[in-house]
């Protein structure tokens, strides 16, 4: 019968300490190879929200077509109630007028006519107001700077009375309140601007918020917009509020794209000014 002796291996501490180093070594190598090399997939990363940048370029070819923007034009004539106008008619020069004298409007005091349009100066509770009157033919953009005379402080504290700060309708008038009323104050007109309208051109106009046009926050602050059409932007960039304090870009450049274009969707472009000639160019304008 044979007998076995078991054999007893003594290690060191500074080798066992070198094992466990070696152990450990091998078990991050192991764990970083299933992390790094593994064949574990990631769901799949999901799409950009909103349109790409192909997309975005796409939508802007599109928003430039002839064929798009005949079809707004006709879509917006039906709910303005209108003729649809063509390609050509919407293409025309706009007769444009100015008169860029001061005038004093007193209260009691007859009425003057400039660049298409009546004023007149008149009292309304505790308010003094200005009449505005349209004598053309045709529907009218329109755009009166004033200040009351002598300069008095919170006249933007005068409520507002709701009216049209963008168009006169034909035959039509508005009023607004300039200041709150003080015995001796008047109406200084210091610029008249108006431009004639055709009937859809009108229709976009009255749905452009007032400060998109330039128009000032006291006087903008008492527009009224009608119940209709898509709803515009009031935002205005940058680039085109620094050409309006240049006076790069004017009122009139301003009026003569948005009696072309619907508001809700085209944008001012920064190189665009008012036709001088018909068919200047070509329709719709975009950058």
């Amino acid at each position: 019968m044979r007998v076995y002796r078991e054999r007893t291996v003594t290690i060191s501490d500074g080798q066992f300490r070198i094992g466990v180093g070696i152990a450990g070594l091998v078990l991050v190598a192991g764990i970083t190879a299933v992390r790094f090399c593994g064949s574990v997939s990631l769901p799949p990363k999901p799409p950009p929200v909103g349109p790409t940048g192909s997309q975005r370029q796409q939508l802007g070819k599109s928003m430039a077509s002839p064929s798009v923007y005949k079809d707004f034009l006709s879509k917006d004539a039906s709910s303005a109630g209108v003729r649809t106008p063509t390609l050509e008619e919407m293409g025309r020069k706009l007769v444009y007028r100015v008169d860029e004298g001061r005038h004093l409007l007193e209260v009691g005091e007859p009425a003057i006519e400039i660049a298409g349009v009546k004023l007149r100066a008149d009292k309304s509770g505790d308010t003094i107001v200005l009449q505005i009157d349209n004598t053309t033919s045709s529907d009218l953009a329109y755009l009166v700077v004033t200040s009351v005379t002598p300069n008095v402080s919170g006249c933007s504290s005068a409520r507002a009375l709701p009216f049209n700060a963008t168009v006169l309708t034909k035959g039509g008038s508005e009023t607004r309140v300039e200041c709150v009323f003080r015995p001796g104050v008047s109406i200084a007109v210091k610029r008249v601007e108006t431009v004639e309208l055709q009937p859809l051109s009108a229709w976009y106009l009255a749905l452009v918020p007032p400060m998109l046009l330039g128009v000032e926050d006291r006087v903008a602050r008492g527009h009224q917009p009608p119940d209709r059409g898509d709803r515009c932007s009031v935002t205005m960039s940058q680039a085109v509020r620094s050409g309006l304090e240049s006076g790069e870009i004017g009122w009139r450049d301003l009026v003569d794209f948005y009696a072309r274009h619907r508001c809700a969707t085209y944008r001012f472009p920064i190189s665009y000014r008012a036709f001088k000639v018909d068919g200047e160019r070509e329709l719709p304008a975009v950058d």
